[in-house]
């Protein structure tokens, strides 16, 4: 369960961004949309090797 604190005054909207930011960095979303169509290990490998090489590109330019 997501609990946002809230300080005197607060006002309503500010109170459901937090939520909203909270229940985003759960990743219940993520996952329900990854779950509803089955994907293949190897696609899944695949996907996170292309994801890795982008990243280490990346890191490359940086230096």
């Amino acid at each position: 369960m997501i609990i946002v604190p809230l300080k005197d005054g607060e006002n309503i909207e500010r109170a459901l961004k937090k939520f909203k930011r909270k229940f985003e960095k759960t990743g219940v979303v993520k996952e329900l949309r990854d779950r509803q169509a089955f994907t293949k290990p190897s696609v899944r490998n695949r996907a996170a090797r292309i994801k890795a090489v982008y990243r280490q590109a990346m890191q490359i330019s940086e230096d």
